[in-house]
């Protein structure tokens, strides 16, 4: 007989959100110009969690100006002293990681596991590594004195809202950059949090920024006039009106958009090991994630073994309250996006791909979706072609590795891909023939901020992570030596 889970809670008591919160701009905290606020609501359970400040034009033209007049001495600073900010943000982080978590979780919807035991170390090793970096540029491989571009605008997601706040905001700040952020309209209560964490660090005033509000305010900050660096990370449509914005103008910009990650087992993978790095690939984060393993090529000969196994651990999956340790998939993050995964996993059904789902109940309450699985599907069938950015799996068989190489780069997108064999030849060859940004092998969904991360194609352009994502916060310095 299998042993059933307990709940184990994690308290909510750790983290007190206030009852409203104001834009962050040059250190302190105040009202939106014109007054207006949205909430911010938990995705599980419906719960109204605070109510924000809705940025408009004119803040963002004020927090600009912040941040450009911080940049004057902040990037004069030698990058020792830029170094010891960026150290004490990482060790607050830290110390508040468990709160962060718990707030992470209510405002996001995902697992309390997967915000306490990856997210949140993440994020504190970001600030660790680029807090390195600070004092080393000239040796980072971009000109013997690198300067700093000035302010950057950030717009950010809401499927990781602080490990993508620490992806942009800490090698800016090393490189010697000021920043406004942006993060999403439905997460933006740890961004606001994290402006909390400046302050306790002491950090200059200025020298960050944090605008909430929804697709205007980014449109605002993306084509102010002030901003030299834009970088974004989001859907492949929204990078697209960015990157017209940004066009004609001096800015340097990054994209990091969406993904169809293909994960290829090939038939002498461990079966039990590529299952499990086939659920994390595709259920991490309820499917909510750019490089997600959403495309399943498996060798025609082990087909039928691997999805047997592949269901029999699905259907141990525990859906459910997103604050309990035992979590597995929590909750879609908002009811568009519950729309969307719902729209196109029905397409999938339409289009006569036959759907697979473990029994388990849903709440009654928040927006949930079922651990899905798709056989039968063919590379035209919309569910193999659009990112579902859900906990949906397409399956597609293959004979050769040429034929998965083939199937896995047939795509728009370029961002990841996992291979799954005992074969380090094969390994290598598949390896260099795929168009993904990244390719693991015999993992999935394995981040490090010393390893930078990327696509091709509508994926994006632009590294994030490791020395590679210093580049686009740098710019070489002038025959003069003077800064900008």
């Amino acid at each position: 007989m299998a042993f059933e889970y307990a709940p184990a809670p994690e308290s909510r008591s750790v983290v007190e959100i206030a009852s409203s919160y104001g834009l962050f701009i040059d250190g302190e905290f105040r009202e939106a110009s014109d007054g207006k606020v949205f909430k911010s609501v938990s995705p599980s359970s419906e719960e109204v969690l605070s109510e924000v400040a809705q940025a408009s034009a004119e803040d963002v033209d004020a927090a600009v100006k912040a941040a450009r007049k911080a940049f004057e001495k902040w990037s004069t600073l030698p990058g020792s002293e830029r170094a010891k900010y960026l150290f004490r943000i990482a060790r607050i982080i830290q110390e508040r990681s468990r709160e962060l978590a718990v707030l992470e979780t209510l405002d996001n919807g995902k697992p309390i596991r997967e915000t306490r035991d990856a997210d949140l170390p993440l994020v504190a090793a970001h600030f660790f590594y680029y807090a390195g970096w600070a004092d080393k540029l000239s040796y980072a491989g971009f000109g013997p004195n690198p300067r700093p571009l000035g302010v950057a605008g950030q717009v950010i997601p809401w499927n990781f809202p602080l490990l993508m706040l620490a992806w942009k905001i800490a090698p800016a700040l090393a490189a010697g950059n000021t920043v406004v952020l942006k993060p999403a309209e439905t997460t933006p209560l740890s961004a606001l949090f994290f402006a909390d964490i400046c302050r306790q660090a002491g950090l200059p005033k200025g020298v960050v920024n944090i605008l909430t509000g929804d697709g205007s305010t980014g449109a605002a900050l993306v084509a102010h006039e002030g901003i030299d660096k834009v970088a974004f990370t989001g859907s492949t449509a929204v990078g697209k009106q960015i990157a017209r914005t940004v066009a004609g103008t001096d800015k340097k910009l990054t994209l990091e958009l969406g993904g169809k990650g293909a994960n290829i087992v090939f038939d002498d993978a461990p079966i039990d090991q590529a299952v499990e790095g086939i659920v994390n690939g595709i259920f991490f984060n309820q499917g909510q994630v750019c490089c997600a393993g959403s495309r399943l090529l498996v060798q025609e000969s082990i087909q039928d073994e691997l999805l047997d196994a592949l269901k029999r651990r699905m259907s141990t999956l525990r859906v459910g309250d997103p604050l309990d340790k035992n979590t597995d998939i929590g909750a879609i993050n908002s009811a568009e996006q519950l729309a969307r995964i719902t729209a196109l996993a029905d397409s999938g059904e339409a289009e006569g791909a036959e759907r697979w789902a473990p029994a388990c109940e849903l709440p009654s309450h928040g927006y949930w979706f079922a651990p899905t699985l798709f056989t039968g599907v063919t590379q035209a069938h919309r569910i193999a072609r659009e990112e579902i950015f859900g906990p949906v799996l397409s399956v597609l068989t293959f004979r050769t590795p040429a034929e998965a190489v083939a199937k896995a780069n047939n795509s728009q997108y370029g961002l990841s891909a996992g291979i799954w064999t005992e074969k380090g030849s094969r390994m290598l060859a598949v390896a260099d023939k795929l168009r993904a940004g990244v390719v693991w092998a015999n993992t999935f969904n394995k981040f490090d901020p010393t390893s930078p991360f990327g696509g091709y194609k509508e994926s994006g352009f632009g590294r994030e992570g490791g020395r590679h994502g210093l580049e686009a916060y740098l710019a070489p310095s002038s025959p003069e030596g003077e800064r900008k």
